[in-house]
């Protein structure tokens, strides 16, 4: 069987997540009985907790007396039910070993894990796409709003058709619009921020100096900003290149263009985002963010713009 998923990671046991994570990425549906099957126990038995994967009010509870659990925002698994599911984040060597070995049962292969620069230093992961595989799309996600939006909105509208008929009164249907677009708002600005975080940290990882080649720090942010868009199957991105004042003005816009371009290709290509719903410009050194210092680090960015 040909390999589909590739999972680079930073940190031991940061790769092990992502090897968690690829498997849910190829089965959306799982839950988490399957992904304890997937995953046996045995494989991690120096974890220190009887089960590699609990949910997530279960993992949080048990991290209040020894934190052995992944249980931050961007670490949890969503599984198809809605519930949340925590991984066990103790992984040594022998263990880790396993869950590689595990993980090529479903077409997952590891690339050698890079150890973090500082110790305490928190790694991440990201997951590359071989051999032309584009991942399933989970039904509830592929009209752009979650099921439960839809229902909540079904079960008001009949509440009203039933008050107005007992009322004498004619419905109206506007009613059910405007909450189902106040959810929508909601949503929004929960994936504006996440975004935004996503942006400031792509360019902290910086493109080299007249370069348009993506490192391995902006290659883990924009595997960030995959798994947004996929959780958010409406939203689309132009991404748009800058550059400072510095130097010939159309090698700057050519770099500004190559650069946004790269952030693209990277993310239809390597992570399976539709191509029609990314967007790259380039603006060269035109909108400078600080233009009484033209040559400023701040002027060479990349902005994510939400369309």
């Amino acid at each position: 069987m040909a390999n589909k998923v590739k999972v680079y990671g930073k940190a031991q046991n940061r790769t092990a997540l992502g090897i968690a994570h690829a498997y849910l990425v190829m089965y959306p549906h799982a839950t988490l009985d399957d992904l304890r099957k997937a995953f046996p126990n045995n494989i991690c038995p120096d974890s220190g907790v009887k089960e590699l994967f609990l949910p997530l009010n279960e993992a949080e509870g048990f991290n209040t007396k020894m934190n052995l659990y992944f249980a931050k925002t961007d670490e949890v698994f969503d599984l198809a039910d809605g519930s949340k599911a925590a991984m066990a984040q103790v992984w040594s060597k022998p263990s880790f070993e396993r869950i590689v070995e595990q993980g090529t049962l479903y077409g997952i292969e590891v690339a050698e894990f890079e150890k973090t620069a500082h110790p305490g230093q928190r790694g991440g992961y990201r997951l590359e796409y071989l051999n032309g595989y584009v991942p399933p799309v989970p039904e509830a996600n592929k009209k752009g709003i979650p099921a439960w939006v839809w229902v909540l909105a079904a079960l008001l509208a009949l509440g009203a058709i039933a008050w107005f008929v007992f009322s004498g009164k004619e419905s109206e249907p506007q009613i059910v619009e405007k909450i189902v677009e106040k959810e929508v708002v909601v949503r929004d600005t929960i994936y504006l921020q996440q975004v935004e975080e996503i942006e400031a940290n792509f360019n902290a990882a910086q493109f080299e100096h007249g370069k348009a080649e993506l490192n391995d720090d902006a290659k883990l942010a924009l595997h960030d900003l995959a798994r947004v868009l996929r959780n958010n199957p409406e939203l689309k991105i132009n991404i748009v290149g800058h550059t400072s004042a510095e130097g010939d003005a159309i090698a700057n816009q050519q770099l500004s263009e190559q650069r946004a371009q790269a952030v693209a290709s990277f993310l239809t290509e390597k992570e399976g985002i539709e191509a029609d719903r990314i967007s790259a410009i380039g603006k060269g050194s035109a909108e400078l963010k600080d233009s009484e210092n033209p040559n400023a680090d701040i002027n060479r960015r990349t902005e994510f713009e939400i369309k």
